[in-house]
């Protein structure tokens, strides 16, 4: 029987964000005053334009609909310390899952079927709380104001474009790095990092058939054996000339660091409570969470 998750009351995003991502993101908030003008400006409008279209064209999930899709949100919204967004299931083939986190009047999080067939409950968690983690990070405000800018740079002659190629190749890095941040959520909300290394192997080649046919043991030491060959020269090259346009980091390399942070004493010691605040453990009386 697996042993009751923590719930990681009092969580800051900082506590868990990837140090490449709090790089990244401190270097955006050196733009002064941005974030208030996207929020203000773009911020109520584009979440109204989403929540028109989730309504007209997906199925929201509540505790009336899909119940389970939706006890599961909670749960890793109550684990993660976060008020839950709206979740909506959308009928695609590309196994895929987003959500608008400009943490505004309606931030929402939206589920593809073709995804949700594939995995397990628990790996439909680690992707529900990976999202989540994009909402508590507040990425959405910064990549949101990246395609602004990249857009009006385009506009731009011979200089602009320069410009605009320069930025988009930052913000792609950061969006990398910011994706490492959620996919330490997940294995917040999960606690268990075969879960969350299941999930990158089933999105790198996995099916609703052939799922419960992989190996993640096998996918672990594939990992491996990424690392083994980005050691020599040939290696570094090919990976940085790789990862340079992807939006995301490959799979094996965010497995790689999730196994990393799960055996880190950061990650224990929020899982004990050191850095909350409490000792992660229940009174035996009352069933509540104790406080020091």
């Amino acid at each position: 029987m697996a042993s009751p998750k923590i719930p990681l009351i009092g969580l800051k995003a900082d506590f868990f964000r990837h140090p490449l991502d709090l790089a990244a993101t401190n270097a955006l908030k050196q733009l002064p005053g941005m974030d208030v003008v996207i929020r203000s400006l773009l911020g109520s409008v584009a979440e109204d334009f989403f929540y028109f279209n989730n309504i007209a064209s997906s199925v929201q999930v509540s505790d009336r609909q899909l119940p389970h899709l939706h006890d599961l949100l909670l749960d890793a919204c109550k684990i993660l310390d976060l008020d839950p967004p709206q979740l909506y299931l959308q009928q695609n083939p590309v196994p895929n899952a987003y959500t608008f986190a400009m943490r505004g009047k309606k931030p929402f999080m939206v589920l593809h079927t073709s995804l949700v067939e594939m995995l397990t409950p628990e790996e439909i968690q680690a992707v529900m709380a990976h999202e989540l983690g994009h909402l508590k990070c507040e990425h959405g405000v910064y990549l949101t104001l990246a395609n602004l800018i990249v857009l009006a740079s385009s506009v731009l002659p011979i200089w602009g474009s320069l410009i605009a190629q320069s930025l988009q190749e930052q913000m792609l890095e950061w969006l990398r790095c910011a994706e490492f941040s959620c996919d330490r959520a997940a294995l917040l909300a999960t606690q268990n990092p075969r879960t969350v290394m299941s999930v990158l192997m089933k999105l790198a080649g996995g099916s609703p058939s052939l799922s419960p046919l992989l190996n993640l043991d096998a996918f672990i030491d594939q990992a491996k054996d990424y690392d083994e060959m980005s050691a020599t020269d040939l290696g570094e090259m090919l990976k940085t000339t790789q990862n340079s346009q992807l939006t995301h980091p490959v799979p094996v390399l965010r497995a790689r660091e999730i196994e990393r942070w799960a055996s880190s004493p950061s990650y224990q010691d929020l899982l004990s409570g050191g850095k909350l605040g409490y000792n992660g453990k229940t009174d035996e009386k009352s069933g509540k969470w104790r406080n020091w």
